[in-house]
């Protein structure tokens, strides 16, 4: 894996506010690489960062992080879909546009 991309990843999911969740797809429109690629990220380095506010389009997290998320999740507002996959990302989506300039200030250290 690229390191530069790595640290770019990861320097996006610690911008996304407490209590709003986006998707592995809104993570690679904003770092410029796909979307496997950023769950890839997630799951060799993602331990250090609030990796509970990343999920997939729908809303759904992996299975083993299902359980380890909910108590983050209540703890920051977050509520659960009924079927106990995720939740529902239309209602906790962070705000992208405030998010990709959180990001372009997090990342300006870094290389192109």
């Amino acid at each position: 894996m690229d390191d530069v991309v790595v640290e770019r990843v990861l320097r996006a999911v610690e911008q996304v506010p407490r209590g709003r969740v986006v998707s592995y797809g809104d993570l690679a429109s904003l770092v410029g690489c796909g979307p496997r690629y950023v769950g890839s990220i997630m799951k060799a380095y993602g331990g250090n960062v609030t990796w509970w506010r990343v999920t997939n389009a729908a809303g759904d997290l992996p299975e083993p992080l299902r359980e380890p998320a909910r108590e983050r999740w209540a703890q920051e507002g977050i509520l659960p879909k009924s079927n106990g996959l995720g939740c529902r990302i239309a209602d906790y989506r962070a705000d992208l546009t405030a998010l990709a300039a959180a990001y372009e200030q997090a990342v300006a250290d870094l290389p192109g």
